[in-house]
């Protein structure tokens, strides 16, 4: 009698078995499912950014003495002067964590940017981690760093996390990295406008229809989880112009262009830090505390130069102060940012761009003053050249033109605001290349330039793509054996090896060892022989395969190993290539779309 009972135990267990299954094939094949998945992204992604700066501002409180409520950056002076001594001390805490994750030969960490680019959005949590750790050190110690890194990567981290668990395509995975970097900014800055198209234009590389729902929802639920555990704003005062003079734009675009120059000034500036620390040979992990004693030279001038400069923004944005003043500060800031990039501390450039550029924009607004009619408000021209600035060093013009309206809430300078940003991103763009992001990847070697996905092409290689199943024939074969071996119609193309070493020699195609005027039958086929330079590796990707391919007008190549043997290991025909190219380009382009 209790035989139904047990049969409906064992049923429901196989139901509960079954049920992540299901949640994970409503997740791939709803938007609404993965806009949900994507709002609890978000949440998490809130709880951590609001932690991590809990974490760094309590540091700040403790180790330098503030008051309750006081940022490092608003300070006017060190409470002690031993405390220019904390740099130099969180960047040797920091050179042996570095020591001890080299001694563990872990490989490189990714950040969303190149996980999107390159891996089709996957990235380790445990990455994340390591970089919170990192970043707090280098940001609590006083490093004239920002945390941004430090959030975008946990909560991106945490995306992907979810995004293996639920077995999602590629597209999916990509967009949904992007709702934690999404995630990360909204509840940083409070603006999920810009936490949004952070995410478009940084981390996905692309706007798509299919991609808004769960961005914004991402972006939305880290911003009201962020109101709920703080009660502070990050609204910049300003009294909005009835109109705005017409000489204000040329003048905006003006500003941009410097703010472009000093944007790509502060970029290779870093590198050449970098470089100095490099060519000094100094040990890498005690690279950080040196960087750190310079730092805390320039902090014993000002301490508004360390940490990421919230609240020197917040004092400087609009307080009365001499031109010089506005110079020394601005020079000194981008030097303790340079210094500390450059020397080994971890973090970013995306809120002290921010303060740099405020100040460079007060600057421009006191010279212009100089000049009768041209007076308007400072703070206008600070928030142009704030949006201007980090456009040049982080990238995405509309991202830092909805973080100035939604940190100043004034829609009239919309306009101007956009065309300084746009202003100076084609500048960039132009001039220079890259962002602060793209440039760290050129200077390793990489190629990329955005978030854009390109790791298909490069999965998409030579190797994946050849046969293997080829038949070979020694260059010293007889015309005669040759023939026998392979009759007319029996193949296209055989592939000539060097009798000794085995190595490539070219190719020989069946129809011209039968062609007319060949009467010497008992001569080697090595006469033959066609595309002898011309051939592929098994490393290569389908864009470089078909550049060989272009150049030696063949319809097949053979494929030689990479270890300078030159052994035939398979043969790729340029029309399969061209078939599997267009199959993954529709793919991408159907994911982009949000086809099935």
């Amino acid at each position: 009698m209790k035989v139904p009972n047990a049969g409906a135990d064992v049923s429901a267990s196989e139901a509960q078995a079954r049920a992540p299954g299901r949640f994970r094939a409503l997740v791939r094949r709803e938007e609404i499912a993965l806009a949900i998945l994507a709002a609890l992204v978000g949440a998490l992604g809130g709880l951590f950014v609001m932690a991590i700066a809990s974490a760094a501002q309590a540091l700040h409180t403790h180790l330098f003495a503030l008051a309750p409520g006081q940022r490092l950056s608003g300070s006017h002076a060190l409470t002690a002067p031993w405390m220019a001594l904390l740099p130099a001390a969180g960047g040797l805490l920091l050179g042996l964590m570095l020591a001890w994750s080299a001694r563990q030969k872990t490989r490189p960490l990714i950040d969303p940017i190149e996980a999107n680019a390159l891996h089709g959005g996957r990235m380790s949590f445990r990455d994340g981690i390591v970089v919170v750790a990192q970043n707090l050190v280098s940001n609590g110690f006083g490093a004239s760093v920002g945390l941004e890194a430090a959030y975008t990567q946990i909560s991106a981290g945490l995306a992907s996390r979810f995004g293996v668990a639920f077995e999602m395509r590629r597209g999916d995975m990509r967009t949904l990295v992007g709702c934690g970097a999404a995630a990360a900014i909204a509840a940083a800055f409070d603006a999920p406008l810009t936490g949004a198209f952070y995410a478009f234009e940084l981390i996905i590389g692309t706007y798509s229809v299919t991609a808004l729902a769960p961005v914004v929802a991402a972006a939305l639920s880290g911003m009201f989880v962020s109101r709920l555990m703080s009660h502070g704003s990050h609204l910049i005062e300003m009294t909005p112009p009835d109109t705005l003079p017409g000489w204000a734009y040329p003048a905006a675009l003006a500003l941009a262009a410097l703010a472009a120059g000093l944007g790509i000034l502060i970029m290779k500036g870093v590198t050449l830090v970098e470089r100095s620390f490099r060519r000094s040979r100094l040990p890498l992990p005690l690279r950080p505390a040196v960087g750190g004693l310079l730092l805390g030279g320039l902090a014993l001038l000002t301490p508004q130069v360390l940490s990421s400069g919230h609240g020197a923004l917040e004092i400087r944005i609009d307080a009365a102060m001499a031109l010089t003043s506005l110079v020394t500060l601005l020079i000194l800031k981008a030097l303790a940012s340079a210094i500390s990039i450059g020397s080994g501390f971890r973090g970013g450039l995306f809120f002290a761009s921010l303060f740099l550029g405020a100040m460079l924009g007060r600057i421009f607004a006191d010279l212009a003053a100089l000049i009768p009619g041209l007076v308007v408000e400072p703070v206008i021209f600070a928030v142009v050249g704030m949006t201007a600035l980090a456009t040049a060093i982080v990238g995405g013009p509309l991202t830092m033109t909805f973080l100035a309206l939604e940190m100043t809430g004034d829609f009239p300078i919309a306009a101007l605001v956009l065309a300084a940003a746009v202003a100076t991103s084609l500048t960039v763009r132009r001039t220079f290349g890259y962002s602060f992001a793209t440039w760290r990847f050129h200077l390793r070697g990489e190629s990329i330039r955005s978030a854009h996905d390109v790791g298909w092409i490069r999965n998409l290689t030579v190797g994946r793509m050849m046969r293997r199943d080829l038949r070979t024939v020694p260059t010293d074969t007889s015309l005669k054996s040759f023939r026998r071996s392979f009759p007319l119609g029996s193949t296209q193309r055989v592939i000539a090896v060097d009798p000794e070493t085995d190595a490539y020699a070219g190719i020989v195609l069946v129809p011209d060892a039968y062609a007319d005027g060949l009467t010497d039958l008992d001569a080697p086929i090595s006469s033959l022989l066609r595309f002898s330079d011309a051939m592929l590796r098994p490393a290569m990707n389908a864009r470089e395969a078909m550049g060989v391919f272009d150049r030696a007008e063949s319809e097949a190549l053979a494929v030689v190993d990479g270890d300078g043997k030159g052994r035939v290991v398979g043969l790729l025909t340029e029309s399969h290539m061209l078939r599997r190219y267009s199959e993954e380009l529709d793919l991408r382009r159907r994911e982009a779309m949000g086809a099935p």
